[in-house]
């Protein structure tokens, strides 16, 4: 039966401040991702179709993945812009960046918050439109033969968490924060819906010389 395997991306540019810095995978990050690969093919996981988000973060996941699947890129799978984000919040309401890491967990459901109640003037895109654009590729991957792996990134896995479970905003941002690089998520059709299966799978990270490698960001 058909099912849609959602993994977040590989560990990217943790040190970044931008959008752009941040869109690359560190050496740690190519490393999960061909973990997470070489796990697939050793459990015969098969997967007819693989569909990723047209960042390079995307992109580099799935080739280390060696799926031998064609990429099929969709631009509706990619991340909500955070950065710019918080740099709006920033210069609109005088809410700083973080400066260290441990600030993160709190400022990540404070500028959900903003965004989805329209305060930010400068988000690159309204939140009622990412949670659109979100369940559009959704539907449509579903509609698909046959399972479906979609690299793509933790926020937009919030967001299908958010639509499949009814999650208010603080939740969702909370479920954010706990998604690990190179994790597996499942949507599974059950009872005539999609519903979710598994989350925050990282199986190929759970020997004990590999638990280094459980990073959120």
């Amino acid at each position: 039966m058909s099912h849609i395997t959602l993994i977040r991306h590989g560990q990217a540019n943790s040190e970044a401040k931008d959008e752009a810095s941040y869109d690359q995978l560190s050496p740690l990050g190519h490393q999960q991702a061909q973990w997470l690969g070489a796990h697939l093919k050793s459990t015969g996981q098969p997967h007819h179709r693989l569909y990723t988000g047209t960042l390079r973060r995307h992109a580099e996941t799935a080739d280390r993945m060696e799926t031998g699947l064609t990429q099929t890129r969709d631009a509706r799978l990619n991340e909500l812009e955070y950065f710019t984000l918080a740099a709006a919040l920033e210069k609109e309401h005088g809410v700083a960046m973080p400066s260290e890491q441990s600030e993160f967990v709190h400022h990540l459901p404070r500028v959900f918050a903003a965004w989805q109640a329209d305060e930010i003037d400068g988000a690159p895109e309204r939140f009622s439109e990412f949670e659109a654009r979100v369940s559009s590729v959704i539907e449509d991957i579903a509609a698909g033969e046959g399972p479906a792996l979609v690299v793509t990134s933790g926020g937009l896995i919030s967001m299908v968490m958010r639509q499949h479970l009814d999650l208010d905003i603080t939740k969702m941002a909370n479920l954010a924060l706990a998604i690990m690089n190179s994790s597996m998520h499942r949507l599974y059709p059950v009872g005539g819906t999609w519903s979710p299966v598994m989350f925050n799978a990282v199986p190929h990270l759970e020997a004990p010389d590999r638990h280094y490698a459980q990073t959120h960001v």
